[in-house]
């Protein structure tokens, strides 16, 4: 794919103080936490809550991200999104 068709680059997560250990699990969930605690607190194009959306892409596996989404979704997600 040339410039002229767009590129698409492919970024990994940043390293993060917070989640030293190699199992990335809790980076994984705290990330997917805190872009939908910033999209409720901010909305969807604050420019910040997109680096937590880029973040949990990339450490999370896409099931772990549906199953999240569908509790989400049904209000039977643990986790409060509300700031």
């Amino acid at each position: 794919m040339s410039d002229a068709e767009g590129t698409v680059k492919l970024e990994t997560a940043g390293f993060d103080a917070r989640f030293p250990n190699t199992n990335q699990t809790k980076h994984c969930w705290q990330n997917y936490v805190d872009y939908f605690k910033c999209v409720n607190a901010r909305g969807e194009d604050f420019e910040p809550c997109k680096q937590f959306y880029k973040a949990y892409h990339s450490l999370c596996p896409n099931e772990w991200i549906s199953k999240w989404d569908e509790q989400r979704e049904e209000g039977t997600n643990p986790s409060n999104f509300n700031v």
